[in-house]
């Protein structure tokens, strides 16, 4: 049976999306500050009026109790569920107020696609732009990257008493680098600024060696950064990655992908001088046999493009199109019209890519290759317990920061989550075909967008229907909670506002 909310409980939940809002609205006076600085008081005046509202609602939501305490598991699994849409809807009130999105439904899809990271925009006139929009973009992008729970967990927003392992785990998280989730949420922010600061330096220098401006190398190295390090996917251009013409960007952007999608305890391992721990780690392993493969299989499919002339360009554009998918990033070297007719052949390809993911424990989305790597151990235990004896004992293990056996809990989650993703691809795509589209186009939009992979087959458009947006917008949500949590939390809740029966029986 499942236990119902309480009203105290859902006082609590709402306490806790309140002060995630509140901190929302205080957020957005970077891009207020930028609005100013850069001389932009129309969107310093949107950003002003946004926060207002945005402080205000989480004000009086947080007054839903005064005095929170510590959460429960399923409060926790609540507030983590529906931080991602409260946070989302907050993020869309700017931009719908901009002249670069044809309705709110629009705006909204955007910032749910920036909260989860999915990167699929559909903004116009990109080009023109302001700096504050795109900082707020790129910030919100940022934060959805690391996790929001990770950031209001390192700035100490939801408290210490609430600073439970639920909080972290419901987020998709189950690892801890450091000994308290406080101690590796702070840590994760750490890291990931450090590396996004060197990579902006890097990438300014780059922008300005090709000719651009100071400050627009400046804004446009961080933005980059973030984009590719967070497996954000967005570019401050309409014209993509191929927008800058330069193969040295090109390159730091597929090292930044590579690291944003690999598990921040394998990357904190090699901090502390444990390279060998990496190098034998099986998500590793299953990861270069993958890509490996995957790249092989990709470069073959496109190879007889007629867009792609040449060794050399037909190896720099697979190269860095299969990065971007693998790793969810969704970076794209052309834009979302020429993609159907320079990639055609190998959109299954990419679409596997996005599926699958990135490794656990890191920016990237999908399945995530530690589960596809358990399933296939699993398969491999199986066929050799077929084929022994009765009297033999098949145990099957794996690397992971030491050897780790595997057990039949880590099999069935493994197996449950991927069967799950697979039914929320085939439904997005089904509802892609019933409007019409194509059905490999269909299955790879789906895919782009539950995995929050982002490499968009053009379907996702303002043109789309409103409500293939509102599934794609579910679908984002629900892949950035993996699936479980996803229908856990509608479960729990759709159970605790059911009218029970006693109510309706005469006395």
């Amino acid at each position: 049976m499942w236990q119902r909310f309480s009203l105290y409980d859902f006082r609590v939940i709402g306490h806790y999306l309140g002060v995630l809002l509140f901190y929302t609205g205080a957020i957005m006076v970077v891009p207020l500050v930028v609005a100013l600085v850069m001389g932009e008081y129309e969107p310093a005046q949107r950003y002003l009026f946004s926060m207002g509202i945005t402080l205000c609602v989480g004000s009086l939501m947080r007054m839903l109790r005064v005095s929170p305490g510590r959460l429960n598991r399923q409060q926790a699994i609540c507030v983590t569920s529906f931080a991602w849409l409260i946070v989302g809807i907050a993020v869309a009130i700017p931009l719908a107020l901009s002249q670069h999105f044809a309705s709110v439904w629009d705006a909204l899809f955007d910032a749910v696609s920036l909260v989860t990271t999915t990167g699929v925009s559909l903004a116009s006139n990109v080009d023109h732009m302001s700096y504050a929009d795109n900082t707020w973009r790129f910030l919100v992008g940022y934060a959805g990257g690391l996790g929001l729970i990770v950031v209001a967990m390192s700035f100490g927003i939801l408290g210490v008493s609430s600073s439970t392992s639920s909080l972290y785990e419901s987020e998709g998280r189950s690892e801890h680098v450091l000994p308290n989730v406080v101690q590796t949420a702070r840590f994760i922010l750490k890291f990931s600024t450090s590396i996004v600061a060197v990579a902006a330096i890097v990438l300014a220098i780059v922008l300005m060696i090709h000719g651009m401006g100071p400050m627009q190398s400046f804004f446009q190295g961080i933005w980059l950064s973030i984009s590719s390090f967070m497996t954000v996917g967005l570019v401050p251009q309409s014209g993509g990655v191929s927008y800058y013409h330069s193969l040295t960007l090109e390159f730091v952007l597929m090292v930044l992908m590579l690291l944003g999608s690999i598990n921040f305890a394998l990357q904190s391992e090699v901090l502390r001088g444990r390279v060998r721990a990496f190098l034998r780690d099986t998500e590793i392993h299953t990861a270069v046999i993958w890509m490996t493969f995957g790249l092989v299989i990709f470069i073959c499919s496109i190879a007889g493009s007629a867009l792609l002339k040449g060794l050399p360009a037909l190896m720099r554009s697979g190269l860095f199109t299969f990065i971007a998918a693998t790793t969810t990033c969704g970076l794209q070297i052309v834009d979302s019209d020429q993609m159907i007719t320079v990639f055609q052949s190998g959109l299954f390809v990419l679409a596997i890519a996005m599926a699958i993911g990135g490794c656990s424990g890191s920016t990237a989305g999908g399945i995530k290759l530690r589960r596809i790597a358990i399933i296939a151990k699993s398969a491999f235990e199986t066929m050799k317990s077929t084929a022994s004896p009765d009297s033999a004992r098949i145990v099957t293990s794996y690397y992971h920061i030491g050897r780790r056996r595997l057990e039949s809990s880590e099999v069935k989650e493994a197996m449950t989550v991927f069967t799950l993703f697979v039914l929320v691809y085939i439904i997005g795509a089904m509802a892609g075909i019933a409007w019409g589209f194509d059905a490999v186009a269909s299955f790879t939009e789906s895919i782009a967008m539950a995995s929050n992979g982002g490499v968009s087959a053009g379907i996702a458009t303002a043109a789309a229907p409103l409500p293939l947006k509102l599934v794609y917008i579910m679908e984002m949500w629900a892949g950035r909670l993996e699936i479980v949590t996803f229908l856990a939390i509608f479960v729990k809740v759709f159970v605790s506002i059911r009218p029970r029966k006693s109510w309706f029986k005469k006395d």
